[in-house]
């Protein structure tokens, strides 16, 4: 990773904490639809390198990390997205569209006048 490209992702850091990304796999074992979906979308606009962190919530599994984060902040959809600043209570987005809008788009303007 260039060193301009580091260097920015640390000045957008200061204001973003963490980003983590919660995807559900469903009863069968397989990932649910949308989650997979979504997961392209990111990987298409290249947004991954946004996401700090990616937890699966397994409905097989009560105690799998998604699902504590999905019953700690009371989440019934997937995928979804956990916005935590510094200082500020978490941000939840179960809106892939609003959350590319609202988060990821200032992250990639940043990081493009960098």
């Amino acid at each position: 990773m260039p060193l301009v490209l580091i260097s920015a992702l640390i000045r957008i850091k200061e204001f973003i904490v963490k980003i983590t990304l919660v995807k559900k796999v469903l009863a069968d074992g397989s990932p649910c639809a949308k989650c997979r979906d979504v997961q392209e979308k990111l990987e298409e606009n290249a947004q991954l390198k946004f996401i700090d962190q990616t937890l699966i919530a397994d409905v097989r599994d009560p105690q799998s990390a998604g699902m504590q984060v999905a019953q700690q902040f009371d989440v019934q959809r997937a995928p979804f997205f956990v916005v935590e600043r510094e200082g500020q209570e978490a941000e939840i987005y179960t809106v892939y569209f609003k959350f590319a809008k609202e988060v990821l788009r200032p992250l990639a303007q940043q990081v493009e006048a960098s």
